[in-house]
């Protein structure tokens, strides 16, 4: 995330934070893991944001945090270009009165920044590694963990080998590199492995340690917190006589954005769901029925089959495809706009969308690459798919929260179970699942029908609900089959399940072998044109959730 993202986010503060005295900033350098900070810091119910680590101090402009996390990154801090913090940091947080943690190559950073050394290690350090606690005067582990060890995630080839004035070295690992600083008087610390992931079983603890024991800051940050501030934000953003349009998709995210800016301005509200042509079996009877009957929201539904799939013949390349959906999208609101502009007398002036956290990350290229840190994962549709000449304003009313966050936030707003317990669905549909030309053949009726044999499958097997996400995806490639006695030559299809907390990493569902066998039965029987089906065993990383 760059200026602006950490400005919305500075912005977006909840009333509870105040002026930020319980803020936890957490600078991005490119690790994996970054987000994984940001989560667990959160589930400690402290308000946590994430921005670039070499985002201008401008950026940071109304945050006053009282505890800033340096993340971990791919880099050596001796690489030429490797991404640093901004000229001016160490003074900012000093005048914040922020406690600065290093994690990783957060710490090598600090170190380095302040007059430490750090060169290659004789031996690198990756996995899991056992560190020792040096001293029973460490704020980090307490007095209790004086020479005892514990198990962490470690994930360096530089170590610290001259600390800076002032530093004193609380824990080793058994090959005997520096592994946690301290310099209280100066409210600066240092890990060098990663105490965010669950490779490291006492890392939350050391984190919680961190956070109320040496920072003082206190557990504050609620949902109903987040509510209400997002309300007051809307009501304050939209005039009294201003109209909104939300884009409802059915998702999740969706539903409980248009819930939430319905509580806030009423029937000014004009939510808008667009059958794009790229939908799953049935979605559109379903979903509508649903908004009708449970959600009493104000739907009116678009058929722009056509409009889309025609824009989206003949193109391959996942970017592009995403790029051409986002387009169309909002040429699809613009159009509502002008007609309820005729309708009522009054155009529209903001569109509503479901981008959360992730969907941000993701979408944001990262610092050191040039670009600056990790790459840009894909074009999020809400995100980097809009054209610049969009006309309507963008309220983003969850952009600063995770999945497992908007779920309870939808639960105070009383969206019902079965709405927030649905599985996510990609904004560009269906499209990110036929790999190529969308409009190949019948690969989009062929898919829907396999999809809901797959998904149908797990319900019936009571194993939706632990499942984060499932789907099939077509794959345009032929293979030789025999079926009824006779040779065939017909389409692949790959099953996808997958278990997270947020989307950001994922791992394989494992099903039995007898449902494996089910549903792959009943596919083959009951879809034409499929004669082979695979299943995706790729975690996240390295593969993405979504095959484009």
């Amino acid at each position: 995330m760059g200026s602006t993202a950490a400005a919305a986010a500075a912005s977006a503060l909840p009333a509870s934070a105040g002026s930020g005295e319980n803020l936890v900033l957490i600078l991005d350098y490119g690790s994996q893991y970054t987000h994984l900070i940001t989560r667990r810091v959160r589930q400690l119910g402290v308000l946590s944001l994430c921005v670039s680590g070499t985002a201008p101090l401008a950026a940071l402009e109304g945050l006053r945090p009282r505890a800033i996390v340096l993340s971990g990154g791919p880099h050596s801090v001796h690489a030429k270009g490797a991404p640093t913090f901004p000229q001016g940091f160490l003074d900012f947080a000093d005048g914040a009165g922020a406690h600065v943690l290093g994690v990783c190559y957060g710490m090598q950073l600090l170190v380095q920044s302040l007059g430490g050394a750090v060169e290659p290690g004789e031996q690198q350090e990756y996995g899991k590694m056992d560190v020792e606690v040096t001293t029973p005067s460490s704020a980090l582990y307490g007095e209790a963990e004086a020479g005892k060890r514990q198990t962490v995630w470690m994930s360096h080839g530089d170590e610290v080998v001259t600390l800076p004035e002032g530093f004193e070295v609380v824990a080793r690992s058994v090959q005997g590199a520096v592994a946690a600083i301290e310099n209280r008087e100066k409210r600066f610390y240092g890990l060098q492995y990663h105490p965010e992931v669950t490779h490291s079983p006492q890392g939350m603890e050391t984190l919680r340690r961190f956070l109320f024991d040496v920072c003082g800051i206190k557990a504050d940050w609620k949902m109903q917190d987040v509510l209400d501030e997002e309300i007051k934000t809307i009501q304050s953003m939209v005039g009294p006589d201003e109209h909104v349009i939300c884009a409802l998709s059915g998702g999740v995210d969706s539903t409980v954005a248009a819930t939430l800016v319905h509580r806030a301005i009423g029937d000014r509200l004009h939510c808008v769901f667009v059958d794009n042509g790229l939908l799953r079996y049935k979605e559109r009877e379903r979903v509508m029925s649903t908004f009708e009957s449970d959600l009493h929201l104000p739907v009116t539904c678009v058929d722009a089959t056509e409009q889309f799939l025609s824009k989206l013949k003949g193109i391959e390349d996942p970017e592009q495809k995403r790029k051409i959906i986002g387009r169309e999208f909002i040429a699809v609101f613009d159009d509502f706009a002008h007609k309820l502009e005729q309708k009522i007398g009054k155009r529209p002036e903001y569109l509503v969308q479901g981008t959360l956290y992730p969907d941000v990350i993701e979408s944001c290229p990262p610092p050191g690459s040039g670009r600056t840190h990790s790459h840009t994962i894909k074009s999020h549709h809400n995100v980097g798919g809009l054209p610049k000449d969009m006309k309507l304003k963008l309220i983003e009313p969850l952009k600063l929260l995770f999945k497992d966050e908007v779920r309870k936030l939808g639960s105070i707003l009383n969206v019902p179970d079965s709405f927030l317990k649905r599985h996510p669905f990609p904004g560009p549909g269906l499209a990110v699942r036929v790999l190529g030309d969308v409009t190949q053949g019948n690969a989009l009726d062929t898919l829907r029908q396999v999809d809901e044999i797959f998904v149908q499958a797990i319900k019936d097997a009571g194993l939706y609900d632990k499942i984060w996400q499932a789907f099939a995806v077509f794959l345009p490639v032929q293979t030789v089959g025999v079926q009824g006695d006779q040779r065939t030559h017909s389409n692949a299809v790959v099953l996808r399940a997958i278990t997270s907390e947020d989307g950001m990493t994922a791992d394989w569902y494992y099903f039995g072998h007898e449902f494996l066998v089910d549903v792959v039965n009943k596919i083959c029987n009951n879809v034409r044109g499929i004669n082979r089906v695979c299943q995706d065993i790729t975690s996240k990383p390295p593969a993405t959730v979504e095959w484009e």
